[in-house]
């Protein structure tokens, strides 16, 4: 599936993943490949994402943090999700 994780200030990733983990404010929820569609609102927390070919661009990839080769991190204070046709919109603050 396609992942987006916008910010206000620029795009901080967009590829393929397998998997994508989100704080969620009723706890936190993880999404796969041909998930039905959602649209939630998410709460301060990490976004962890997994996938085997993380590429980001230099302005942003220190606001990442790898766990090991598939799996990496991002902090958000608060954002909206949206997974729809295997596309993960993630608007986050």
């Amino acid at each position: 599936m396609t992942l987006e994780i916008v910010s206000p200030e620029s795009v901080l990733f967009k590829g393929e993943v397998s998997s994508v983990t989100l704080p969620g404010v009723d706890g936190s929820f993880q999404i796969l490949n041909n998930h039905a569609p959602i649209v939630s609102i998410l709460k301060q927390g990490l976004v962890k994402v997994t996938t085997s070919n993380f590429v980001l661009n230099k302005e942003v990839e220190n606001k990442f943090v790898k766990v090991n080769d598939q799996n990496f991190t991002l902090q958000i204070a608060s954002g909206t999700i949206e997974m729809k046709d295997n596309k993960v919109i993630v608007l986050a603050d």
